[in-house]
């Protein structure tokens, strides 16, 4: 859609219609693009063909972040989520950042890892020093069920085996084979378990073992994103708090996250209510993606914050945010969510990893704005303004619905029903 700008101040003020006006002015998206949001992006017939048992569609409100520059290119971010002050929050959140420079962010290639299981091997370092000696063979053969993958310049990487009883354990006659590959631009769930179930049997074959499990992990440790932020502390001055104060109370509240896991798991969701956001506007699975973060959270045995702020030269609040983060631009949910599409074109970005360091930006984003509010007038005050305006909203009529005969011996009516 190529934005020009992703700062339109007042927008929050105009009118739903003239908002969207405003959008579709600045890009060159036609005049009914956004309207395909009017049915929250999907019908019924698409829903009942997306998941079992469907009944309908619900739906969320999409928003769009603001302000958001992310290695000198500006955003305008598709968010979904149901929770009041998180949009507003986290483009406020990016305004303060702008003006240190944006967000400066880093990719690692977009690598999966199929995960293999192996039980009752006869001879568990034996298997595993040939499997070390087949490595070769063993991609070739993997990428053999991947073609049009390889053939896009992804595909297995590397393979490595892991013994877990040795480090955590438990079963000792069980091996695990990791298979780390290169999804491109898709999230890569579907590949890497084709990879994983097609290559079993050679891998039992080598080992003597017994095929257990085979699927990705969502633990995706070679697939982080690295965000950085720099903001001038004069920029974090509100009406009654100086900057100096709300920075000192940023890093403090940080460090309260580093050394205790009850509020690091506050911390992070903090953080999430701007990934998740963007994950599900995108049509990407938000569920893997929390369960990669907060796995990583506790890769050391303890769980610790996804991101840290510190004071730089007395001058600077500085942050950085790493996590795992799986997320794709094609395939997927892409092919059927009319909604998600159109959530990715307005966003317009040229890659998975692109997509990917947006996403980490909005997340870190919400956490500065949800650490400055603590650190200085506490969360509720901003927060429940924006929940006042959204439960002081009055739902339309529903349709007349017949009301049920509901026969309950010397029970009212009400009293059945509940």
């Amino acid at each position: 859609m190529a934005l020009r700008d992703s700062r339109i101040p007042g927008f929050y003020k105009l009118p739903l219609g003239d908002r969207r006006q405003a959008i579709i002015a600045r890009s060159d998206m036609g005049a009914d693009a956004l309207s395909v949001f009017d049915g929250g992006g999907i019908d019924r017939v698409v829903a009942d063909r997306m998941v079992e048992n469907a009944i309908g569609v619900y739906g969320l409100p999409l928003g769009l972040g603001l302000n958001f520059c992310v290695n000198g290119k500006d955003f305008v971010v598709p968010m979904a989520v149901e929770e009041p002050s998180v949009i507003a929050a986290a483009s406020n959140a990016a305004r303060m950042i702008r003006a240190g420079g944006g967000f400066i962010g880093e990719a690692d290639e977009p690598v999966m890892t199929a995960q293999v299981e192996l039980l009752d091997v006869p001879n568990v370092q034996a298997a595993t020093a040939l499997l070390q000696a087949n490595k070769a063979a063993l991609i070739a053969k993997a990428n053999s069920f991947i073609p049009r993958m390889v053939e896009r310049g992804g595909g297995t990487q590397d393979i490595d085996v892991r013994v877990p009883s040795l480090q955590f354990g438990g079963t000792p006659d069980r091996i695990v084979v990791h298979l780390h590959i290169d999804c491109r631009d898709a999230m890569g769930a579907n590949l890497v378990n084709t990879v994983a179930e097609s290559i079993a049997p050679e891998l039992a074959r080598l080992t003597g073992g017994r095929i257990g499990l085979r699927i990705l992990t969502n633990l995706c440790d070679r697939r982080l994103i690295r965000v950085a932020a720099k903001i001038p502390v004069a920029m974090l001055a509100s009406e009654n708090v100086t900057g100096e104060h709300a920075a000192e109370g940023i890093a403090s509240a940080s460090r309260f996250a580093e050394e205790d896991p009850y509020r690091a798991a506050t911390h992070n969701k903090g953080i999430m209510n701007g990934v998740d956001a963007v994950v599900i506007a995108t049509g990407n699975d938000w569920r893997g993606v929390e369960a990669g973060a907060h796995a990583f959270a506790a890769i050391t045995g303890r769980y610790l914050p996804l991101s840290r702020w510190w004071i730089e030269d007395g001058a600077f609040l500085v942050g950085q945010l790493v996590m795992p983060m799986a997320v794709g631009t094609v395939g997927g949910t892409l092919g059927v969510h009319a909604g998600a599409r159109a959530a990715q074109q307005m966003l317009d970005v040229d890659s998975a990893n692109t997509l990917a360091l947006v996403i980490g930006a909005v997340g870190m984003a919400s956490n500065l704005a949800a650490l400055r509010a603590l650190a200085t007038e506490g969360i509720q005050r901003g927060h429940m303004a924006c929940h006042r305006r959204a439960t002081s909203v009055v739902p339309e009529a529903p349709q007349a619905v017949p009301t049920p005969i509901v026969a309950v011996a010397s029970r009212t009516t009400a009293e059945a029903l509940l």
